[in-house]
């Protein structure tokens, strides 16, 4: 299950934006110099009929988790997560795995890869990892309104449990491995594992993982950051099966 709060605590104009949609969002602090901008005002008003409750501060700043909340923060219900079981519908699934990536920006740009390519869900670790919290969401630009979430203690155990789900796992290497272009069984269900910055997969995953992949490039470059090399795996997913 996910740690209470989840998605309780946001900032920023969009994602603050997106939970109003949702109707998740029920109190918001503004910064006075930044209510009369004409796409803030506009969210106030919204916020106003929905009935969240505002409060105009001369600096945001002290009430906000990251250094640059952009002049709002919300607090909202948090949002639901789901089983790992629960993931694995509809068939043929699609889904992403972190392992203990410690950049929340990367997380929450994974996420919003992962929901435009049509992700059915994105499983992260509890520990070693980026927490999902107010700069994850900010990077996921509303992504994770609507993308399902399922928290696990350990990723080595969650490739264990999709295999016996029937789902193939398939980890990002940075050049061993088959070629992930055109790889056969992304037709299948599938689940892409993306490794932490710096060390990638941990060993305990990578020995688990049902096949090793990596992402072609000329010769002489660096490894991609995480969240671009799961980016082009899973729109290659997308691509192959012609969902977009």
């Amino acid at each position: 299950m996910a740690p209470v709060g989840i998605g309780a605590d946001l900032e920023g104009l969009h994602v603050v934006e997106a939970a109003l949609q949702a109707g998740r969002l029920t109190e918001l602090l503004v910064e006075a110099a930044r209510a009369s901008k004409p796409e803030v005002a506009a969210l106030i008003e919204k916020a106003r009929s929905a009935g969240v409750h505002i409060e105009v501060v001369d600096d945001v700043r002290p009430f906000a988790v990251s250094s640059v909340p952009q002049g709002l923060v919300g607090r909202a219900r948090p949002l639901k997560t789901y089983s790992l079981e629960s993931l694995v519908e509809p068939i043929p699934c699609l889904l992403v795995v972190l392992d203990h990536l410690e950049d929340p920006h990367n997380v929450g740009a994974i996420a919003r890869s992962a929901k435009a390519a049509g992700a059915t869900g994105l499983v992260v670790p509890t520990r070693r990892a980026a927490p999902i919290g107010p700069t994850a969401f900010k990077a996921g630009a509303g992504a994770f309104e609507s993308l399902r979430v399922s928290v696990q203690s350990s990723t080595a155990d969650v490739v264990q449990r999709l295999k016996r789900l029937g789902v193939w796992t398939i980890g990002l290497t940075a050049g061993n491995g088959e070629r992930l272009f055109g790889l056969p069984i992304l037709t299948e269900p599938v689940a892409i594992v993306v490794g932490g910055e710096g060390r990638g997969l941990g060993r305990l995953v990578e020995e688990r993982v049902d096949v090793r992949a990596h992402i072609p490039m000329a010769a002489g470059s660096e490894s991609l950051n995480a969240s671009v090399a799961a980016a082009l795996a899973v729109f290659e997913v997308a691509r192959i099966r012609k969902n977009l």
